[in-house]
């Protein structure tokens, strides 16, 4: 049932207010005209006041219009409200984290045409355009994004298109366009907005790469188990030589896919907890001795030295220890595995150093990278752990790289230097994890050097800034 109001039993009429001046009026103005006749020499005027109440009883019996019946207090605080919610408005427009522009057209024909009426805080950032005025064609050349503006401004259709920003940079946006009503006669408007989808972009591309490098990597063990399967079941089954050379080489293959599911599965977990900052205690100075223990199988195997520098007390993080001795296991295993018969690798640890001595040159002359860099912070202390090798080195090209997934310096998945190319993106994840940072130096033909720095407990600290004699 419709809403309808009604008239109240005990409120007046609308008409109560001019049937009582009329009444009043009318009242006043017979009794003066009364008196004028009963008193000649007064007539003049009384016929005169007699007058002037008809006039302002008719006056003041004249409906007032609504719109002139309004409260002065009332319409100021509708000028305050309105001036308020321009002013909201506005601060939104800027505190977008999109980039947003209110574009006009002219001409249909004219590319000039197209200016840029309002651009927010992000747009201006992003295009170093003006708030106001700037033409649309020198801040965005992108053909579909003008052909998008075109289509909302003189078409009235709403548009969604790619645009990819030029830079040092490369930047993926999702651009839309919506057409704004506007005054009939006047210019076409409408809203461009530019939505970062770059992160998505690399997501998507790591996925597809990860895919293919995991599907190849697992195709060529696979391939050679079942080819020397089907050998040894058929021709080869009662040759004893072939056959204890077949199964080595599928021992050898077995454990290639056992090393890089694992890799996997350890990959997997630390991208998990990537965002979950770690709560525990280490010394670095002892896992770094116990690692040292560990691959003295493979460093005699292989001919090579291991050296490890560690400075005198203890050098502590906030960290998880089986982490921490990962980063450690494959920064000396890759220094172990591309350094010569014969050769050294030196493992150095140093505490207390600030975020520029943490990521300090260390091979003079050398190419070098910065591959994971922490958030600055002055009062933050570093125990740095640097790996050194003499083997071949790295080409400039090879470095941005290094932490990519499946990526080989050699360009090759298999040869004298076995592995799954999974190691330095689990070191880069697991020191992301840490909130530390990753230098990598290399010079050609002389070897390499990767420096894993982690920040120190701000207790350790301020204990060792103290005075040898504080205590």
């Amino acid at each position: 049932m419709p809403y309808s109001d009604s008239p109240s039993p005990v409120a007046p009429p609308p008409s109560s207010r001019l049937w009582t001046a009329s009444t009043t009026g009318g009242v006043a103005v017979v009794i003066m005209l009364l008196l004028a006749a009963v008193r000649p020499d007064m007539a003049v005027w009384l016929l005169a006041g007699a007058a002037l109440v008809a006039v302002v009883t008719w006056l003041g019996s004249r409906p007032i219009p609504a719109s002139v019946v309004q409260d002065p207090d009332l319409a100021d605080d509708d000028a305050l409200t309105r001036r308020d919610n321009a002013r909201l408005l506005d601060a939104v427009f800027e505190a977008l984290d999109d980039p947003v522009m209110i574009v006009s057209g002219g001409e249909a024909d004219d590319i000039a045409g197209r200016r840029i009426i309002l651009a927010n805080r992000a747009a201006r950032d992003l295009l170093r355009i003006p708030r106001e005025g700037g033409l649309l064609v020198s801040a965005m050349r992108d053909p579909g994004v003008l052909v998008a503006v075109d289509e909302a401004l003189f078409g009235g259709m709403s548009r969604t298109t790619d645009y990819t920003a030029a830079g040092s940079r490369e930047r993926h946006w999702k651009a839309w366009v919506r057409p704004l009503p506007g005054e009939p006669g006047g210019r076409p408007t409408a809203i461009l907005g530019l939505r970062d989808e770059t992160d998505v972009r690399r997501m998507e591309l790591m996925r597809v790469d990860f895919l293919a490098n995991a599907s190849h990597e697992l195709r060529t063990p696979l391939a050679s188990l079942s080819g020397f399967i089907e050998t040894l079941k058929g021709h080869a089954r009662d040759d004893m030589v072939a056959r204890d050379r077949f199964l080595d080489i599928m021992a050898t293959q077995a454990n290639r896919m056992t090393r890089l599911v694992a890799d996997l599965l350890s990959l997997s977990r630390i991208e998990l907890n990537e965002h979950i900052p770690p709560s525990g205690r280490l010394d670095v100075a002892r896992a770094a001795s116990d690692v040292v223990d560990a691959v003295s199988v493979l460093s005699q195997e292989k001919g090579v030295t291991l050296l490890l520098d560690t400075p005198p007390g203890e050098a502590r993080i906030t960290g998880d220890r089986d982490e921490i001795v990962q980063v450690i296991q494959n920064l000396t295993d890759n220094a172990i595995k591309y350094s010569p018969v014969g050769g050294v690798v030196e493992l150095t640890i140093r505490t207390d150093l600030d975020a520029d001595a943490a990521a300090a040159v260390r091979l003079p002359g050398a190419t070098r990278l910065s591959l994971l860099t922490p958030d600055r912070d002055p009062g933050t202390r570093y125990v740095a752990i640097a790996v050194r090798d003499h083997g071949p080195g790295m080409a400039r090209e090879h470095l941005p790289r290094l932490t990519e997934r499946f990526y080989r310096v050699e360009g090759q998945k298999s040869g004298d230097r076995p592995g799954t190319g999974l190691g330095l993106a689990i070191v880069k994840h697991i020191i992301n994890r840490h909130r530390g940072g990753l230098v990598v130096e290399s010079i050609p033909g002389e070897g390499s050097v990767l420096v894993a720095y982690f920040p120190q407990p701000q207790a350790v600290t301020v204990a060792s800034s103290l005075p040898a004699n504080a205590a």
